[in-house]
């Protein structure tokens, strides 16, 4: 099962062989403390996960973080830098958690190749929703997945399940299969995990129309709540909305209002991201409905006007 799983990922994604982690974090966290040493680099973008920054602890290398989102800052840092390292890890993306806006791919490969690096890209909120069939950034952008040398994602998203994996070059997952720590000293993830998330590449192949739908369902939940006049920052019609609020108070309070009327969305506090930058995180679903959205919005207005917090 384990390995039915690991070749529908490969094709999923495009490239030539994938390994199945017992976690997401534990795929970022071992494959970057494992594959980058003291006499490398790490660049990551300032949004990216946690896991990044334990992976680049446990590794030793160096390490920055460049302006969200632009392939123009990462290649100024390597110019100055580059040359004082072995190899350099470059971290992005697909889709960005907290913000909900899409890598700019093309740029972050050809920054790459200019300055042999290595490019890690994380799927965890990209792949089953972008690209036509939920193929991921790379089908999104029209690029050949085997420009990206690693990628990872998650299996706890779209594919309804619990864990991550690593997907490259059969050389590259050889290698980790055989010696990464965060693979070989842990146990793997159940069967039932791994039946779950096959069975959802497999109604992602056959069920197209799912992503077509989403896509839809996210950019109606995001016009509306512009036009409703929230912030929604840097989101770009992904399932990945945030709706920002100037304090953390005033966010905690829409938080219990809304689960009050039983809607069900999180509140997102420092550290997880910046003091001035609270946030409720929605997520959207392919099943929900264009009135449940609405109703959510306007509820979410009521609570404001109600308690007076100013957006």
């Amino acid at each position: 099962m384990h390995q039915q799983l690991e070749q529908e990922l490969a094709h999923l994604v495009g490239v030539e062989d994938a390994l199945a982690f017992v976690s997401g974090n534990t795929a970022n966290v071992s494959t970057i403390g494992h594959l980058c040493g003291k006499r490398d680099l790490v660049l990551y973008d300032e949004c990216s996960h946690d896991s990044v920054l334990k992976g680049i602890m446990l590794s030793g290398a160096d390490s920055y973080g460049f302006r969200h989102n632009s392939w123009q800052d990462l290649n100024h840092i390597l110019e100055n830098k580059r040359t004082a390292y072995e190899k350099v890890l470059v971290f992005i993306e697909g889709i960005y958690s907290m913000e909900g806006d899409i890598a700019d791919l093309h740029g972050f490969i050809e920054v790459k190749q200019r300055h042999k690096a290595i490019l890690m890209v994380d799927e965890c909120l990209s792949i089953g929703v972008l690209g036509h069939r939920g193929r991921g950034i790379a089908e999104h952008c029209g690029i050949d997945p085997a420009r990206v040398d690693i990628w990872m994602g998650g299996l706890s998203k779209a594919l309804s399940s619990c864990g991550g994996y690593i997907a490259g070059s059969k050389a590259l997952v050889n290698y980790l299969r055989y010696t990464a720590p965060g693979f070989i000293f842990t146990t793997g993830i159940t069967p039932a995990n791994s039946m779950a998330a096959l069975a959802s590449i497999r109604v992602l192949r056959k069920e197209s129309w799912r992503v077509t739908r989403l896509k839809e369902l996210s950019e109606f939940f995001l016009n509306r709540a512009i036009e409703l006049g929230f912030n929604t920052g840097k989101s770009q019609g992904t399932p990945v909305i945030p709706i920002f609020f100037q304090n953390p108070q005033a966010c905690m309070s829409i938080y219990k209002y809304l689960y009050h009327h039983r809607i069900n969305v999180q509140p997102i506090f420092y550290p997880a991201v910046p003091p001035n930058a609270s946030r409720l995180r929605f997520f959207v679903t392919c099943t929900h409905r264009e009135e449940e959205l609405e109703q959510t919005l306007r509820t979410l207005a009521e609570g404001v006007d109600f308690m007076q917090i100013a957006l």
